[in-house]
């Protein structure tokens, strides 16, 4: 075989299909390159990708020129999602050696999970030039064809976005039937109440659905509540009261009730805002975002939403929350989400004093919090500008800004977040977007924190989750951790893009 995934790739010594060069590094160096190298295997095996990531560079520090460690590195790199770091690996892999087919294949990989199909099929292309007999090689290279006919297909028939009708106004959910054997819970009338809220979670956790009458309700519902907020909400918490924010909780619905059980029920007097990312990865995303957008129905006080970088359509097609939504529910719903995730707002700022938005800062100075509220966001996230920023960006330790590790938006360091907390009159941003060991991280001289409420993310990382809560008037966070709860037995990306999966 002419590549090898999962593990098998990280224990890799010799080239596979490509020739590898001869090192020029001294003996000690060599030695003690590949005792680096076999540490940063473990560290891998161990779901450690950060701790390999830098034990990979320090072999590459001491002998560059061998292209398994750019390669694995950039593996690791992938497991981290940082798509842009892999892909600049892979390339230097291919830059040392041009036929060596792991190259190709890291970068095609990294390429596809970003949603970059015509650039991942060139690399399969030359991956199966290298390897023509590979059998392996051929079935990615088809499954990629495959993926890219598709994705012309839907360009041609797509409708241009001036002549596009919403959806939403094609469905009449009081049309709807529900029939007599049908024992879920129910909406009587036009009120989300907490009943029917607490019922349809009790169905939830025993894997039963919704019936389509009600989910069509609960999102036509959001959809006006969210359409009417700014781009950026001004949230006031008065003297005595509190507000809990939580970060990213990608489809994992049994955590999300585990954060409820610890904190308790969204209500007036127990308000959360969930920063971003609520689908994609896990397998119960349905479930989350209905349990979400029917708190919010019942108490738009209760519940504060904003956008992250995952609910979108191109990210939705590839790690699962499309072909989830196709499978329990149906197509239409496929067009709503999609509407009315343009409907969420991208940031919120607490008491005047907390920036919360999903990603992060920005490749300008000078950003004023009226330019977020002003900005158009009914839309599929561009590629550059201020909105693909807020929900892209990552802090990094160095200062200045740099390129981002995902391959969008950007890296911005300390004095960034203190130019843009000073010339707003803000004193933190919270921020999610990123998986952190403890569920949390504070950054920037104590003024940016990373929060991330996914624990155990994707049933591999090991990771805590956390969530923040803030009390007026100090607003001062109060950081609490908790680790993953059981789940049943369906894997993390289930509904995932099948090309996709090849590559996990």
């Amino acid at each position: 075989m002419c590549y090898n995934d999962h593990y098998s790739v990280i224990v890799e010594s010799k080239a596979f299909c490509g020739v590898m060069p001869v090192m020029e590094a001294d003996k000690t160096d060599a030695v003690r390159a590949e005792e680096l190298k076999s540490q940063a295997n473990e560290a891998f095996k161990a779901h450690k990708y950060a701790q390999a990531i830098d034990l990979y560079t320090q072999a590459i520090e001491l002998n560059d020129q061998n292209v398994v460690y750019w390669a694995n590195r950039a593996f690791a790199h992938i497991k981290l999602e940082e798509y842009g770091s892999a892909i600049q690996d892979a390339s230097k892999a291919i830059e040392i050696d041009p036929k060596y087919s792991k190259g190709y294949y890291r970068r095609g990989a990294a390429f596809l999970a970003m949603g970059k199909l015509k650039e991942a099929l060139k690399d399969f292309q030359q991956l199966k030039k290298i390897c023509p007999n590979d059998r392996d090689a051929a079935k990615k290279l088809k499954e990629c064809e495959k993926a890219v006919m598709k994705l012309k297909f839907e360009e041609a028939i797509a409708v241009p976005e001036a002549q596009r009708r919403s959806v939403a106004d094609s469905i009449d959910f009081h049309a709807i039937d529900v029939e007599p054997q049908y024992t879920g819970a129910k909406i009587e009338g036009d009120v989300v109440t907490l009943d029917f809220v607490k019922k349809m979670i009790e169905d939830f956790k025993n894997q039963k659905s919704l019936h389509k009458r009600y989910a069509f309700q609960i999102v036509l519902q959001v959809r006006e509540i969210l359409r009417a907020l700014p781009s950026l909400v001004d949230v006031n918490i008065p003297e005595g009261r509190h507000l809990t924010v939580c970060g990213d909780v990608h489809g994992q619905f049994y955590d999300l009730l585990n954060i409820f059980e610890l904190n308790g029920l969204p209500s007036d007097e127990n308000p959360y805002l969930f920063n971003g990312d609520f689908v994609d990865r896990g397998s119960f995303s349905v479930e989350v975002i209905l349990t979400l957008f029917a708190f919010k129905c019942m108490s738009p006080a209760a519940m504060h939403l904003s956008r992250g970088n995952h609910e979108s359509k191109s990210m939705n097609k590839i790690y699962g929350f499309e072909g989830e939504v196709r499978s329990k529910l149906n197509e239409t719903f496929v067009e709503l989400f999609a509407e009315v995730f343009c409907s969420l707002p991208l940031a919120y700022v607490l008491n005047e004093k907390v920036f919360v938005a999903h990603g992060g800062l920005f490749s300008v100075d000078g950003v004023k919090l009226s330019e977020i509220r002003a900005i158009d966001r009914f839309c599929e996230p561009p590629e550059e500008g201020l909105m693909c920023e807020i929900l892209w960006s990552d802090p990094q330790p160095n200062p200045g800004r740099g390129p981002s590790k995902r391959g969008v938006g950007l890296a911005f360091g300390a004095d960034v977040t203190k130019r843009f907390l000073e010339e707003n009159n803000l004193d933190l941003i919270v921020r999610s977007h990123e998986v952190k060991d403890e569920g949390y991280e504070i950054e920037h001289d104590g003024k940016l924190i990373t929060v991330f409420s996914a624990p155990n993310y994707c049933d591999q990382m090991g990771n805590k989750g956390a969530f923040i809560r803030f009390e007026a008037p100090d607003l001062k966070p109060n950081i609490v951790t908790f680790s993953a709860v059981p789940h049943p037995d369906v894997k993390p990306m289930a509904y995932a893009n099948n090309f996709l999966q090849m590559f996990q």
